[in-house]
């Protein structure tokens, strides 16, 4: 990531990790709401099942004022969480001439996003929705203003349908990917450093997962923002003392490594900005130990419970209402936590969990 000085800025992060990411994101927006630092925000950037959050988040913005932000938002996303997703768009994408992301998108259309489009985003936060290009090796981002690969171009004010950009940006290797995108019709803008701004590479969008370049959602934010809230729901790699030796398994397990170090190695530099003061901001990660951030007012999260929640499958599968209210909690005592210890000292203890009576 660049060290070139950005502006005096807000961003919030929001990793992948499918609906556990999604619904711990969910609390943490709800956090950053009764903090009354959700207004304060001028960037979201997502990845993966922290686009579905952003998504359904940009979607609600212009309603939360007067809906408020349980009908507006936190409603809908728990609808979502209580269908399975995956494993229908795998089966139905094999039966069918639609692909598997193609089935994901119109789940998301049908049960989330509607017929929205890229422009329909607020004008303010800018999100940014994040996938990978697999053609580039790029990330390749969607927002309201312009889509973009820095390798191939720009398209200004791209109607690409919202759930395309998120089924683009949770499109998770190698069962929900690729994504492709068609670009014929587009008029692309030509910048510095387009080197593929030609031929195939501006006719489809071959995309995956935004996870695969940058798990944590950082790129676009961190250019942009002093200010960072980043927010880590993603998976982790457990040790393995007879790992298979199948090529299939064992490429697997491979790419959990890379993946596993590409997602230590962001964390070690944003974490080592904040110590030296280049950033301002806080990390909360779904496995993080409350009791480290050293708040004696701290909602009640013991590390045994919140890793339990920190082990369910990075998956788009139905979870049970009790499951997602923890989850929900779980998120908000992270970002209450990581929020008032780093940030906002001046910030009041909230008063409790948003589903006081499922605790963690």
């Amino acid at each position: 990531m660049s060290s070139d000085d950005p502006a005096d800025g807000v961003g919030l992060c929001l990793s992948g990790g499918g609906y556990r990411a999604m619904l711990f994101h969910v609390g943490v927006v709800w956090r950053l709401h009764d903090a009354g630092w959700l207004e304060r925000l001028d960037r979201v950037s997502s990845v993966s099942g922290g686009s579905i959050t952003a998504g359904a988040l940009a979607l609600a913005w212009p309603r939360l004022a007067d809906e408020g932000l349980e009908a507006a938002f936190v409603a809908p996303v728990r609808a979502l969480a209580g269908r399975t997703v995956d494993q229908s768009s795998v089966i139905v994408g094999a039966l069918t001439p639609d692909s598997v992301s193609e089935r994901v998108s119109k789940a998301y259309r049908k049960h989330l996003f509607g017929d929205a489009t890229l422009q329909d985003l607020p004008d303010h936060p800018r999100f940014v929705i994040n996938a990978t290009s697999v053609q580039s090796g790029a990330l390749f981002r969607f927002s309201k203003p312009y889509m973009a690969d820095y390798r191939v171009g720009r398209v200004d004010r791209p109607r690409v349908a919202l759930a395309d950009a998120v089924a683009a940006s949770s499109a998770f290797p190698p069962v929900l990917s690729p994504f492709e995108l068609d670009l014929r019709d587009e008029t692309w803008i030509d910048e510095d450093g387009n080197e593929l701004g030609h031929g195939e590479y501006r006719e489809r969008a071959v995309l995956c997962d935004g996870g695969v370049y940058d798990n944590l959602g950082l790129e676009t934010a961190w250019k942009a923002c002093r200010t960072l809230l980043v927010s880590d729901a993603g998976g982790q790699m457990q040790a393995e003392p007879d790992p298979d030796h199948d090529w299939g398994r064992h490429l697997f397990r491979v790419l959990g490594v890379i993946d596993n170090q590409v997602r230590a190695l962001r964390k070690r530099e944003c974490v080592g900005a904040f110590i030296s003061g280049e950033r301002a901001g806080a990390y909360w990660g779904i496995r993080s130990d409350i009791a480290d951030y050293g708040l004696a007012d701290a909602l009640p999260a013991p590390h045994a419970a919140t890793l339990g929640l920190a082990m369910l499958p990075t998956r788009l599968a139905r979870l049970d209402g009790d499951v997602q209210e923890r989850v929900i909690n779980w998120g908000y005592a992270a970002c209450d936590a990581g929020l008032r210890a780093h940030v906002d000292q001046s910030q009041p203890a909230p008063a409790g969990f948003p589903y006081p009576t499922a605790g963690v």
